[in-house]
């Protein structure tokens, strides 16, 4: 007789009641605020490097002050953005402790490496906005009419466009993860996903243009194609999963 414990149990398992689980959730939504607070503070002491670095990509390009206080609200935002990134592993691990204790052992084994590629996916798409897709944005439009008029942009206006694109990107990047646990849990297989490639194209297309910023080509299409490779990607890790997975032994 095997003495193996069942997949589907609740390890730990521990009552509560509905107020109680409003009132934990209120506290971790709580720390989490304090720790994006605290990040942001962190990062607006450095607030100067940060909005240097992000007008690297635009080189040539005379920013501006069009208003009183703009640079101040802008420094607030990318200090904002910035403090939110820094504490994204706090607000991970706030949200897994609070969903752990509904999970079973089977779904709790899928939590770690689903957390790992979510945040190596996440920085991978911020450096493929940083390293691709602002250069190209920012090369069509300051080429696009440069005959007739002469680039000089509001900082707040730029900067509103880099940390939208990154942003978005990064969440993009999420694709594969989303991919493997619903493949892990049972729920679609990779056949299933391969087949649908048409519409995933498709869908592809209409997120590369309501996630970019700008309305030039070229972000949309670098969009569009890096996201249908990643849906690939994700196409290919629950294929590997499913070779995986042990086949279950015939009842003797």
């Amino acid at each position: 007789m095997s003495n193996s414990i069942p997949e589907d149990t609740f390890p730990g398992e521990v009552q509560m009641s509905l107020v109680e689980h409003l009132e934990e959730l209120r506290r971790r939504v709580l720390r989490s605020l304090l720790a994006v607070v605290v990040g942001a503070a962190v990062c607006l002491v450095g607030v100067r490097p940060l909005v240097k670095l992000l007008e690297v990509p635009a080189e040539g390009i005379r920013f501006l002050q069009l208003a009183p206080g703009e640079f101040l609200f802008v420094s607030l935002k990318v200090a904002g953005y910035a403090g939110l990134t820094l504490a994204l592993p706090y607000v991970l691990f706030e949200t897994l402790a609070f969903v752990l204790p509904g999970l079973s052992r089977r779904e709790r084994r899928l939590v770690a490496p689903a957390v790992a590629g979510s945040t190596v996916l996440f920085a991978a798409g911020l450096a493929f906005a940083w390293w691709a897709l602002v250069p190209a944005a920012l090369r069509f439009l300051v080429s696009y009419g440069a005959d007739v008029v002469e680039p000089i942009w509001s900082i707040e206006r730029y900067l509103d466009f880099v940390l939208l694109l990154m942003v978005a990107t990064a969440l993009a990047f999420q694709l594969p993860v989303l991919q493997l646990l619903l493949g892990a849990l049972g729920l679609i297989d990779w056949r299933t996903m391969l087949g649908a490639w048409r519409w995933v194209v498709l869908a592809a297309a209409l997120a590369g243009a309501v996630l970019t910023p700008s309305t030039d080509p070229i972000t949309m299409l670098l969009l569009t194609g890096a996201i249908t490779a990643l849906y690939l990607l994700g196409v290919a890790l629950v294929a590997l999963a499913e070779g995986l997975r042990p086949t279950p032994s015939p009842s003797t």
